[in-house]
Protein backbone atom coordinates (compact mmCIF):
# COMPACT_ATOMS: atom_id res chain seq x y z
CA UNK A 1 0.00 0.00 0.00
CA UNK A 2 1.56 3.48 -0.72
CA UNK A 3 1.10 6.15 1.87
CA UNK A 4 -0.16 9.88 0.64
CA UNK A 5 0.63 13.09 2.00
CA UNK A 6 1.00 16.31 0.71
CA UNK A 7 4.93 17.66 1.19
CA UNK A 8 7.56 14.23 2.05
CA UNK A 9 10.59 15.94 3.93
CA UNK A 10 13.53 13.77 3.75
CA UNK A 11 16.03 14.45 6.99
CA UNK A 12 14.56 15.15 11.12
CA UNK A 13 17.59 17.59 11.64
CA UNK A 14 17.01 21.41 11.78
CA UNK A 15 16.67 22.39 7.93
CA UNK A 16 14.22 19.55 7.70
CA UNK A 17 11.72 20.27 10.86
CA UNK A 18 11.86 24.01 9.36
CA UNK A 19 10.36 22.84 5.90
CA UNK A 20 7.90 20.97 8.12
CA UNK A 21 6.82 23.59 9.83
CA UNK A 22 6.50 26.25 7.27
CA UNK A 23 4.35 23.38 5.14
CA UNK A 24 2.48 22.37 8.66
CA UNK A 25 1.98 26.09 8.84
CA UNK A 26 0.16 26.02 5.74
CA UNK A 27 -2.08 23.10 6.76
CA UNK A 28 -0.64 20.77 4.47
CA UNK A 29 -0.67 16.89 5.35
CA UNK A 30 3.32 16.34 6.53
CA UNK A 31 5.72 13.25 6.37
CA UNK A 32 8.99 13.40 7.73
CA UNK A 33 11.32 10.32 6.96
CA UNK A 34 15.12 9.88 9.39
CA UNK A 35 17.15 7.32 8.49
CA UNK A 36 18.72 6.89 11.91
CA UNK A 37 16.44 6.04 15.06
CA UNK A 38 16.81 9.82 16.05
CA UNK A 39 18.37 12.94 15.04
CA UNK A 40 22.25 12.50 16.24
CA UNK A 41 23.97 15.39 13.37
CA UNK A 42 25.03 18.12 13.22
CA UNK A 43 21.49 19.69 14.33
CA UNK A 44 22.41 18.13 18.13
CA UNK A 45 26.07 18.71 18.28
CA UNK A 46 26.70 22.09 17.72
CA UNK A 47 26.51 24.86 20.30
CA UNK A 48 22.54 25.53 19.94
CA UNK A 49 23.27 29.19 19.36
CA UNK A 50 21.46 30.93 17.36
CA UNK A 51 23.50 33.80 15.90
CA UNK A 52 22.36 37.05 14.50
CA UNK A 53 25.32 39.21 14.60
CA UNK A 54 28.33 38.66 12.43
CA UNK A 55 26.17 37.00 10.25
CA UNK A 56 27.18 37.27 6.13
CA UNK A 57 25.38 40.82 4.99
CA UNK A 58 22.91 40.63 3.10
CA UNK A 59 20.29 37.44 2.81
CA UNK A 60 21.99 35.45 5.58
CA UNK A 61 21.64 38.31 7.73
CA UNK A 62 17.96 38.52 7.08
CA UNK A 63 17.13 34.70 7.43
CA UNK A 64 19.14 34.89 10.96
CA UNK A 65 17.11 37.65 11.82
CA UNK A 66 13.95 35.67 10.75
CA UNK A 67 14.93 32.71 12.23
CA UNK A 68 15.74 34.22 15.00
CA UNK A 69 12.02 35.74 15.95
CA UNK A 70 10.33 32.20 14.73
CA UNK A 71 12.76 30.68 17.69
CA UNK A 72 11.24 33.36 20.21
CA UNK A 73 7.78 32.13 19.24
CA UNK A 74 8.06 28.43 18.84
CA UNK A 75 10.51 27.31 21.75
CA UNK A 76 8.38 28.26 24.74
CA UNK A 77 4.98 26.42 23.11
CA UNK A 78 7.51 23.82 22.53
CA UNK A 79 9.02 23.63 25.93
CA UNK A 80 12.72 24.43 24.75
CA UNK A 81 14.21 26.87 27.17
CA UNK A 82 15.60 29.78 26.06
CA UNK A 83 19.12 29.11 28.48
CA UNK A 84 20.60 32.98 28.17
CA UNK A 85 20.25 36.04 25.06
CA UNK A 86 23.05 38.20 24.16
CA UNK A 87 26.78 38.13 22.59
CA UNK A 88 29.46 39.20 24.31
CA UNK A 89 32.70 39.59 21.61
CA UNK A 90 35.22 41.39 23.75
CA UNK A 91 38.64 43.22 21.42
CA UNK A 92 41.91 43.43 22.97
CA UNK A 93 43.72 44.19 19.78
CA UNK A 94 43.69 47.55 18.78
CA UNK A 95 42.77 46.20 15.17
CA UNK A 96 40.49 44.36 16.44
CA UNK A 97 38.91 47.20 18.32
CA UNK A 98 38.93 48.90 14.41
CA UNK A 99 36.54 45.83 13.62
CA UNK A 100 33.99 45.67 15.97
CA UNK A 101 33.45 49.98 16.30
CA UNK A 102 32.89 49.22 12.35
CA UNK A 103 30.80 46.92 12.60
CA UNK A 104 28.44 49.06 15.60
CA UNK A 105 28.25 52.01 12.87
CA UNK A 106 27.18 49.58 9.93
CA UNK A 107 23.25 48.71 9.63
CA UNK A 108 23.93 45.34 11.02
CA UNK A 109 25.29 47.06 14.19
CA UNK A 110 21.70 47.67 15.01
CA UNK A 111 21.35 46.84 18.50
CA UNK A 112 24.65 46.09 19.55
CA UNK A 113 26.41 48.50 21.80
CA UNK A 114 30.25 49.11 22.08
CA UNK A 115 31.78 49.74 25.29
CA UNK A 116 34.10 50.54 27.23
CA UNK A 117 36.50 48.05 29.07
CA UNK A 118 35.65 49.65 32.73
CA UNK A 119 31.72 49.62 32.01
CA UNK A 120 31.62 45.95 30.49
CA UNK A 121 33.86 44.92 33.81
CA UNK A 122 31.02 46.46 35.67
CA UNK A 123 28.40 44.63 33.70
CA UNK A 124 29.73 41.67 32.91
CA UNK A 125 31.69 40.84 36.11
CA UNK A 126 32.03 36.97 35.03
CA UNK A 127 34.53 37.98 31.83
CA UNK A 128 37.77 38.34 31.86
CA UNK A 129 38.12 42.03 30.67
CA UNK A 130 41.34 43.24 32.62
CA UNK A 131 43.23 43.37 29.05
CA UNK A 132 40.35 44.36 26.83
CA UNK A 133 40.12 47.27 25.00
CA UNK A 134 36.29 47.49 24.28
CA UNK A 135 33.43 44.55 24.07
CA UNK A 136 30.92 44.36 21.47
CA UNK A 137 27.66 43.14 22.74
CA UNK A 138 24.73 42.21 20.88
CA UNK A 139 20.98 41.52 22.28
CA UNK A 140 19.92 39.45 19.53
CA UNK A 141 21.20 36.15 20.01
CA UNK A 142 19.49 33.06 21.75
CA UNK A 143 20.66 29.76 23.39
CA UNK A 144 18.91 26.85 23.42
CA UNK A 145 20.30 23.14 24.56
CA UNK A 146 20.54 21.15 20.64
CA UNK A 147 20.73 17.87 22.63
CA UNK A 148 16.66 18.24 23.50
CA UNK A 149 15.63 21.41 21.46
CA UNK A 150 15.45 19.34 18.01
CA UNK A 151 13.00 16.05 19.90
CA UNK A 152 11.26 18.60 21.64
CA UNK A 153 10.55 20.56 17.96
CA UNK A 154 9.63 17.07 16.54
CA UNK A 155 7.59 15.99 19.22
CA UNK A 156 6.12 19.53 19.50
CA UNK A 157 5.25 19.64 15.43
CA UNK A 158 3.89 16.20 15.77
CA UNK A 159 1.48 17.05 18.79
CA UNK A 160 0.74 20.80 17.14
CA UNK A 161 0.33 20.06 14.10
CA UNK A 162 -0.08 16.59 13.42
CA UNK A 163 3.16 16.07 11.41
CA UNK A 164 4.07 12.34 11.07
CA UNK A 165 7.79 11.25 12.08
CA UNK A 166 9.33 7.78 11.24
CA UNK A 167 12.81 7.53 12.09
CA UNK A 168 15.05 4.90 11.21
CA UNK A 169 13.76 4.91 7.09
CA UNK A 170 16.36 5.46 5.27
CA UNK A 171 14.88 7.19 1.31
CA UNK A 172 16.27 5.25 -1.65
CA UNK A 173 15.18 6.65 -4.32
CA UNK A 174 12.83 10.13 -4.97
CA UNK A 175 10.60 10.25 -8.37
CA UNK A 176 8.14 12.52 -7.10
CA UNK A 177 5.55 12.64 -6.73
CA UNK A 178 6.57 8.77 -5.57
CA UNK A 179 8.84 7.91 -2.91
CA UNK A 180 10.70 4.98 -2.11
CA UNK A 181 12.02 4.06 1.41
CA UNK A 182 13.85 1.27 2.73
CA UNK A 183 10.63 0.05 4.40
CA UNK A 184 7.51 1.91 2.07
CA UNK A 185 6.67 2.91 -0.79
CA UNK A 186 5.08 7.03 -0.48
CA UNK A 187 3.28 9.65 -2.87
CA UNK A 188 3.64 13.10 -2.38
CA UNK A 189 2.63 16.32 -3.68
CA UNK A 190 6.18 17.82 -3.53
CA UNK A 191 9.44 16.62 -1.56
CA UNK A 192 11.95 18.40 0.37
CA UNK A 193 15.21 16.19 0.90
CA UNK A 194 17.28 17.87 3.50
CA UNK A 195 20.21 15.50 3.71
CA UNK A 196 23.13 17.22 6.05
CA UNK A 197 26.56 15.98 5.57
CA UNK A 198 25.16 13.59 2.91
CA UNK A 199 26.88 14.42 -0.13
CA UNK A 200 27.17 11.27 -1.79
CA UNK A 201 23.28 9.94 -1.43
CA UNK A 202 20.17 11.23 -3.39
CA UNK A 203 20.77 13.65 -6.25
CA UNK A 204 24.20 13.82 -5.31
CA UNK A 205 25.03 14.59 -8.75
CA UNK A 206 23.21 18.25 -8.26
CA UNK A 207 25.73 18.76 -5.42
CA UNK A 208 28.86 18.12 -7.69
CA UNK A 209 28.91 21.68 -9.65
CA UNK A 210 28.85 23.86 -6.29
CA UNK A 211 32.14 21.89 -5.25
CA UNK A 212 31.00 21.27 -1.37
CA UNK A 213 33.17 19.38 1.03
CA UNK A 214 32.77 18.23 4.45
CA UNK A 215 33.97 20.62 7.39
CA UNK A 216 34.91 18.52 10.58
CA UNK A 217 34.60 20.85 14.06
CA UNK A 218 35.98 19.68 17.57
CA UNK A 219 33.56 20.60 20.53
CA UNK A 220 33.64 19.93 24.31
CA UNK A 221 31.55 20.00 27.60
CA UNK A 222 33.64 21.92 30.33
CA UNK A 223 32.51 21.93 33.88
CA UNK A 224 33.58 25.74 35.83
CA UNK A 225 33.90 26.23 39.17
CA UNK A 226 30.24 25.76 41.08
CA UNK A 227 28.04 28.93 40.89
CA UNK A 228 29.65 30.03 37.66
CA UNK A 229 27.21 32.08 35.40
CA UNK A 230 27.90 33.08 31.83
CA UNK A 231 25.82 36.43 30.77
CA UNK A 232 25.06 35.57 27.59
CA UNK A 233 27.19 33.67 24.42
CA UNK A 234 30.68 34.80 24.57
CA UNK A 235 33.38 34.64 21.51
CA UNK A 236 36.49 35.89 20.85
CA UNK A 237 38.40 37.86 18.23
CA UNK A 238 38.75 34.80 15.75
CA UNK A 239 35.93 34.92 15.70
CA UNK A 240 36.17 38.30 13.65
CA UNK A 241 38.41 37.23 10.99
CA UNK A 242 35.59 34.09 10.01
CA UNK A 243 32.18 35.71 10.36
CA UNK A 244 31.59 37.08 7.25
CA UNK A 245 29.52 39.89 9.20
CA UNK A 246 32.94 41.25 10.60
CA UNK A 247 35.78 39.60 8.04
CA UNK A 248 33.98 40.93 4.73
CA UNK A 249 34.45 44.61 6.54
CA UNK A 250 37.61 46.12 5.54
CA UNK A 251 39.05 46.64 9.07
CA UNK A 252 39.06 43.22 9.22
CA UNK A 253 42.57 43.11 7.21
CA UNK A 254 45.02 44.28 9.17
CA UNK A 255 43.45 41.80 12.35
CA UNK A 256 43.63 38.79 10.01
CA UNK A 257 47.33 40.07 9.38
CA UNK A 258 48.26 40.59 13.10
CA UNK A 259 46.09 37.40 14.37
CA UNK A 260 48.64 35.24 11.40
CA UNK A 261 51.59 36.38 13.19
CA UNK A 262 50.48 35.91 16.64
CA UNK A 263 47.61 32.97 16.06
CA UNK A 264 48.84 30.77 13.43
CA UNK A 265 48.35 27.70 15.07
CA UNK A 266 44.77 28.69 15.97
CA UNK A 267 43.93 29.51 12.61
CA UNK A 268 45.07 26.85 10.81
CA UNK A 269 42.92 24.42 12.75
CA UNK A 270 40.18 27.10 12.09
CA UNK A 271 39.85 27.66 15.34
CA UNK A 272 37.76 30.56 16.68
CA UNK A 273 36.51 30.60 20.54
CA UNK A 274 32.41 30.08 21.05
CA UNK A 275 31.34 29.72 24.40
CA UNK A 276 27.60 29.21 25.95
CA UNK A 277 26.40 27.56 29.37
CA UNK A 278 23.84 24.64 29.95
CA UNK A 279 20.88 24.65 32.22
CA UNK A 280 22.91 22.32 34.56
CA UNK A 281 26.32 25.35 34.75
CA UNK A 282 28.67 23.20 32.42
CA UNK A 283 29.85 25.13 29.55
CA UNK A 284 29.92 23.98 25.99
CA UNK A 285 33.14 25.01 24.58
CA UNK A 286 34.54 25.02 20.69
CA UNK A 287 35.60 24.64 18.09
CA UNK A 288 37.40 24.25 15.60
CA UNK A 289 37.30 23.37 10.83
CA UNK A 290 38.98 21.12 9.19
CA UNK A 291 37.72 20.50 5.65
CA UNK A 292 38.10 18.02 3.08
CA UNK A 293 36.00 15.05 0.74
CA UNK A 294 36.13 12.46 4.15
CA UNK A 295 37.25 13.16 7.70
CA UNK A 296 38.44 10.68 10.29
CA UNK A 297 36.63 10.45 13.24
CA UNK A 298 39.28 11.07 15.12
CA UNK A 299 39.60 14.13 17.91
CA UNK A 300 42.92 15.65 18.34
CA UNK A 301 44.18 16.53 21.91
CA UNK A 302 46.40 19.49 20.56
CA UNK A 303 43.27 21.29 19.24
CA UNK A 304 41.00 20.68 22.33
CA UNK A 305 44.04 22.39 24.19
CA UNK A 306 44.23 25.22 21.83
CA UNK A 307 40.26 25.92 22.70
CA UNK A 308 41.07 25.70 25.86
CA UNK A 309 43.87 28.22 25.67
CA UNK A 310 41.55 30.68 24.75
CA UNK A 311 38.61 29.75 26.70
CA UNK A 312 41.06 30.35 29.69
CA UNK A 313 41.81 33.65 27.89
CA UNK A 314 37.80 35.01 28.23
CA UNK A 315 36.63 33.80 31.16
CA UNK A 316 38.48 33.76 34.79
CA UNK A 317 37.93 30.30 35.68
CA UNK A 318 39.10 28.63 38.61
CA UNK A 319 38.05 24.96 37.53
CA UNK A 320 37.47 23.57 33.82
CA UNK A 321 37.08 20.03 33.88
CA UNK A 322 36.42 18.69 30.42
CA UNK A 323 33.28 16.22 30.72
CA UNK A 324 32.62 15.54 27.01
CA UNK A 325 34.29 15.99 23.79
CA UNK A 326 32.74 15.25 20.44
CA UNK A 327 33.07 15.96 16.51
CA UNK A 328 30.34 17.04 14.07
CA UNK A 329 30.05 17.21 10.48
CA UNK A 330 28.50 19.43 8.03
CA UNK A 331 28.72 20.35 4.28
CA UNK A 332 30.69 23.45 3.27
CA UNK A 333 30.84 25.94 0.53
CA UNK A 334 33.42 28.07 0.05
CA UNK A 335 31.49 30.62 -1.53
CA UNK A 336 26.96 29.74 -0.64
CA UNK A 337 26.14 29.73 2.68
CA UNK A 338 22.76 27.50 1.38
CA UNK A 339 22.08 25.55 -1.69
CA UNK A 340 18.67 25.31 -3.39
CA UNK A 341 18.58 23.06 -5.60
CA UNK A 342 14.95 21.65 -8.00
CA UNK A 343 15.57 18.44 -9.60
CA UNK A 344 11.97 19.00 -11.48
CA UNK A 345 8.85 21.08 -10.41
CA UNK A 346 7.85 18.96 -7.27
CA UNK A 347 11.20 18.22 -5.10
CA UNK A 348 13.87 20.72 -3.51
CA UNK A 349 17.18 19.39 -2.11
CA UNK A 350 18.03 22.09 0.25
CA UNK A 351 21.10 22.50 2.45
CA UNK A 352 23.04 24.53 4.28
CA UNK A 353 26.52 24.80 3.44
CA UNK A 354 28.09 26.71 6.41
CA UNK A 355 27.17 25.54 9.40
CA UNK A 356 24.25 27.93 10.41
CA UNK A 357 21.60 25.89 10.22
CA UNK A 358 20.25 26.48 13.56
CA UNK A 359 20.98 29.89 13.00
CA UNK A 360 18.92 30.55 9.55
CA UNK A 361 17.08 27.16 8.79
CA UNK A 362 13.86 28.57 9.54
CA UNK A 363 14.41 31.84 7.56
CA UNK A 364 15.58 29.52 4.74
CA UNK A 365 12.42 27.20 4.68
CA UNK A 366 10.01 29.85 4.09
CA UNK A 367 12.24 31.27 1.36
CA UNK A 368 12.41 27.93 -0.18
CA UNK A 369 8.22 27.54 -0.02
CA UNK A 370 7.60 31.18 -0.92
CA UNK A 371 9.43 30.67 -4.13
CA UNK A 372 7.47 27.07 -5.11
Amino acid sequence: MTMKCDVLVVGAGIVGLAHALVAARQGLKVLVLERDAACIGASIRNFGFVTVTGQKAGASWARARRSREVWADVAPQAGIEVLHQGLCLAARREEALAVVDAFARSEMGQGCELLSAEVAATRFPSLRLEAQRALLYSPHELRVESRSAIPRLATWLALRYGVEFRFGESVLAVQAPHVQSSRASYQAERVVVCGGAELNGLFAERWLPHKLRLCQLQMLRVRPQAGFKLPASVMGELSLVRYEGYSELPEAQALRERLQAEEGESLAHGIHLIVVQSADGSLVVGDSHHYGPVLPPFASEAVDELILRHLHEALPLREARVEERWVGTYPSSASEPCLVEAPDAQTRAVTVSSGTGASTAFGLAEEVFAAW
